[in-house]
């Protein structure tokens, strides 16, 4: 089940997957907030979608690679972030909540 806001979002994080009826984004995005980079990583770089674009640019932002992160916020038409990576991670389940 979707989860209804980023509360419930951090919630699912205790189980071992996330639930298979969620978006390949929304699981992205689970895989990164349970601590796994490389998982999320493998989704979003095979997202050919402005979000797959924007959660990649967001991992690559998280590792300290500005330059790659820069290129993929471009690609999502979106200016790279003035806020906290914490703050970009809630924006974006939200987002993808709401699609």
């Amino acid at each position: 089940m979707i989860p209804k806001g980023f509360e419930e979002f951090l919630k699912s994080l205790d189980g071992k997957l996330p639930p298979d009826d969620w978006s390949l984004a929304l699981k992205a995005l689970w895989w990164d907030a349970k601590g796994d980079w490389n998982a999320s990583h493998e989704i979003a770089q095979d997202l050919p979608t402005p979000m797959g674009s924007r959660i990649h640019a967001y991992l690559h932002r998280k590792e300290g690679d500005d330059w790659n992160a820069g290129y993929w916020y471009r690609q999502a038409n979106e200016p790279f972030p003035d806020f906290t990576l914490e703050e970009e991670l809630k924006r974006l389940v939200i987002q993808e909540i709401a699609t």
